[in-house]
C-alpha cells in the first residue's frame, strides 16, 4: 500500500516499486510566490543566522530579475556595475542574455555584501570561502520558508516565477517581459499574463 493508501500488487521475485513522486499541487498551492510573500523570506533570512545578509540579499536578486537558481550562484561582481546601476544577466544557452536595471535596495545590498565578505570574484561566497551552490541555496530557502510561516514548501524556481507573476499582474507588455526572463519562446511567458488577475479588474464596478 502506498502513501495514497492505494493498494500495490508485483509479482513474486518483482524488485519493488519506487513511490510515486508527489504532484506539486499536493503539497503546495500554488508555483509562484507573491510579492508580500517574498518579502517576508527576505525579512526572515535576514534574522536566520550571521549570513543573514548575504542569504536575504540572494531571495532579493533572485526576485527581482527572475534568475534561475544556476544563474544566480554563477553570478560574479563583473556583472554588476555599481556606476550605471546595471546588471548584467547571463543566461544558459538557448535563453536570450540581456542588462537590468539595479534599483537602490540592491545596489546598497550589494555594496554592503563586497563590503563586508572576504574578496572573490563570486558575489556569493560560503565561510569556507567557495561560491555558494546550487544545493546550497535551495537548502537555505527551504529553511527560510520553514521558519517563515508561509504554511507551504519553498523551492528557488518559486522566485522566478514570482517575478514573471508580479510584472505581468502590473499588465507590463509581455515581449518586454519575455526579454526580461529571457524565454526564448513567448509562449512560455504568457503563463504569467494567464495567471494574471489584473484582465479580470473592470469585471465588477462596485
Amino acid at each position: 500500500m502506498d502513501r495514497n493508501g492505494t493498494v500495490q500488487l508485483r509479482l513474486v521475485g518483482e524488485p519493488p516499486r519506487p513511490p510515486r513522486r508527489q504532484r506539486n499541487i499536493d503539497h503546495r498551492p500554488r508555483e509562484y510566490l507573491t510579492p508580500a510573500e517574498v518579502d517576508t523570506l527576505i525579512a526572515t533570512a535576514r534574522k536566520r543566522s550571521r549570513y543573514g545578509h548575504r542569504d536575504a540579499t540572494m531571495i532579493l536578486i533572485a526576485y527581482r530579475h527572475g534568475l534561475r537558481v544556476s544563474e544566480l550562484c554563477r553570478l560574479e561582481w563583473s556583472q554588476v556595475d555599481f556606476a550605471s546601476g546595471l546588471l548584467h544577466v547571463v543566461r544558459p544557452k538557448g535563453s536570450i542574455s540581456s542588462t537590468h536595471p539595479l534599483r537602490g535596495v540592491e545596489l546598497r545590498a550589494l555594496r554592503r555584501l563586497k563590503r563586508e565578505q572576504e574578496p572573490s570574484r563570486h558575489i556569493w561566497i560560503t565561510e569556507g570561502g567557495a561560491p555558494m551552490t546550487a544545493g546550497g541555496f535551495r537548502q537555505m530557502l527551504r529553511r527560510t520558508g520553514g521558519d517563515s510561516g508561509i504554511g507551504f514548501p519553498v523551492h528557488p524556481h518559486m522566485l522566478r516565477h514570482a517575478c514573471g507573476y508580479k510584472i505581468a499582474n502590473e499588465s507590463h507588455d509581455t515581449r518586454a517581459l519575455q526579454l526580461y526572463l529571457g524565454h526564448k519562446d513567448i509562449r512560455h511567458t504568457v503563463r504569467y499574463s494567464e495567471l494574471s488577475s489584473a484582465a479580470f479588474n473592470d469585471f465588477w464596478k462596485d
